[in-house]
């Protein structure tokens, strides 16, 4: 720990010490004795620090924190019957697959949550209008998603879940969302937030790094915050980012954030990473940032979702479908939508061409 003084600032805060008094008195500090502890993000964040320094072995964290979180979630149902379907599904569709991984992820753990959220507030919209989960009929579930948010259409899982499990008809369907609807950023506006994120300081060389990979190569940020420094290889000359079965090659300027960020990746002042290989080291022990967490540092400057569907767009213009999916490590049928997109609106353009001036 670089700064002892930092340490000490944190072990005297009230909620800081009050949770140790009350550890220090367990027979024995096992992960066991912490979750008998009531939850607070204390309690993780000294969790994470005890096995960081090998005093406690490695815990799935969220594994357990979704356990947790599906006691609680069981209480929002209304209904005893809705109830015990929905306590199925946690175990026999989520908390089996959980099972199954060696770790579960923070994007694991975040989707089951999600999925679990709509589908109770699904089977309470049915409670309400008097409707048996065996009684649903295509009118039922069409009312349900015209009626709400876009994230309605997260319900399709539980429905696949309970057609399979056969607790309703299996002819029922979502409506779909269509591909090609959500705003993508232009060309133009591309380069000017490239330009804005590279040479200005207005983010951090962490933040900015981040932004090169989804302004300038169409990485999602989930697979961003997971990098580590085995994916990175930097020299005197070049950076390259292993990000699908490719190396990508950063040339000047767009190294230049990452230099920086090798120099001093943060978060290097407590004893929160001691050793970690995390390129985007986050503010829990041991973990990387969180990807909520980057999107939101980003949105002042752009939306990462608009950029990363830009950059797709355009990057399908350049190399063949197969080589570019190699590359960046999508599925071939992504980019393939991807290239048949872009390809469309070159043959607008030209079609404009040929009618007349373009304006």
């Amino acid at each position: 720990m670089r700064r002892a003084n930092s340490g000490l600032t944190w072990i005297r805060q009230k909620h800081v010490t009050e949770f140790l008094q009350t550890l220090a008195v367990a027979p024995t500090v096992t992960h066991e004795a912490i979750d008998s502890l009531p939850s607070s993000p204390t309690r993780e964040y000294v969790r994470g620090l005890l096995v960081e320094h090998d005093a406690l072995p490695r815990h799935d964290l969220y594994r357990v924190r979704y356990d947790e979180w599906a006691r609680t979630a069981l209480e929002r149902l209304s209904d005893p019957v809705n109830r015990d379907v929905i306590r199925r599904y946690i175990r026999w569709q989520h908390q089996r697959r959980m099972n199954q991984m060696n770790q579960v992820t923070q994007g694991t753990f975040l989707r089951s949550k999600q999925t679990v959220t709509v589908a109770i507030d699904f089977l309470n919209w049915l409670t309400e209008h008097a409707v048996e989960l065996a009684e649903l009929r295509q009118e039922h579930l069409d009312a349900w998603q015209a009626t709400g948010p876009s994230t309605r259409l997260v319900a399709d899982r539980f429905l696949r879940w309970a057609i399979k499990t056969r607790l309703v008809t299996p002819d029922l369907k979502m409506q779909r969302h269509r591909r090609g609807t959500s705003p993508r950023m232009d060309a133009a506006d591309q380069e000017v937030v490239v330009q804005r994120v590279v040479h200005t300081d207005e983010l951090l060389p962490r933040d900015r790094a981040a932004a090169i990979l989804v302004l300038v190569f169409g990485q999602q940020v989930e697979d961003v915050v997971g990098l580590t420094w085995d994916d990175v290889k930097v020299t005197d000359n070049l950076i390259t980012v292993q990000v699908g079965a490719l190396e990508i090659a950063l040339p000047s300027p767009l190294d230049e954030p990452w230099r920086r960020l090798a120099e001093r990746p943060g978060h290097d002042l407590t004893a929160a990473h001691p050793a970690s290989n995390w390129v985007f080291r986050g503010h829990f022990p041991g973990r990387h940032l969180g990807s909520a967490h980057l999107r939101a540092r980003l949105r002042n400057i752009f939306s990462t979702r608009a950029a990363r569907l830009g950059a797709l767009h355009e990057l399908t213009k350049l190399a063949p479908v197969a080589i570019l999916a190699e590359a960046l490590g999508y599925s071939p049928a992504t980019i393939e939508r991807h290239a048949v997109d872009s390809a469309t609106a070159y043959a607008r353009y030209v079609a404009a061409v040929h009618e007349g001036p373009v304006t």
